[in-house]
């Protein structure tokens, strides 16, 4: 009885530590052209509305549970392709706001400083997130909670856009 119960600790473990791993590895971003343009752009009204607690208490009233079951599982597959895209542009930043610490500028390297913060506890939220989606697939009854990417997303968006007014107060900045 205990060999069965330090067995199946064990594999909840190794597997706990394979997602973790193809989590991470799914936020990595390649270092081959300019970071800029590696920045995918979230509609973050689509994603509040995948997130939205609501819309799932609407969709368990109004479908049968068979059905509502292939919903959820559709819209948790499209939230964790707009998670996973949140934390690579997050990673993005990570290296932007990086770059951006070497300036001169104290008010450039503050705001620098304050969006590599916010990148790196979003890229955690994210592959925390992640996690929890593909759990909520795997039984798609349970409870959901992706507000803290979308707000976490809104703010690492006005830390990268102030940081690009500083850099460059001429040109436009928008993320």
């Amino acid at each position: 009885m205990t060999l069965a119960i330090v067995l199946v600790i064990a594999a909840a473990v190794s597997l706990a530590v394979i997602l973790g791993a193809a989590i991470s590895r799914s936020l990595r971003i390649s270092a081959e052209s300019g970071l800029a343009s590696q920045i995918q752009p979230l509609d973050v009204e689509a994603f509040r509305n995948l997130a939205d607690p609501a819309e799932d208490i609407y969709l368990r009233r109004r479908l049968p549970v068979s059905e509502f079951r292939v919903v959820r599982r559709a819209r948790l597959r499209a939230l964790a392709a707009y998670v996973r895209t949140a934390g690579k542009n997050a990673a993005v930043l990570v290296r932007i706001g990086q770059e951006a610490l070497a300036s001169s500028d104290t008010a450039t390297a503050e705001a620098a400083r304050q969006l590599v913060n916010q990148a790196l506890l979003l890229r955690r939220n994210a592959a925390l997130a992640l996690l929890g989606i593909y759990v909520a697939m795997a039984w798609p009854n349970s409870k959901l909670a992706a507000d803290s990417i979308l707000d976490a997303y809104h703010q690492l968006s006005g830390a990268a856009m102030l940081l690009g007014r500083l850099q460059n107060p001429a040109a436009p900045v928008r993320l």
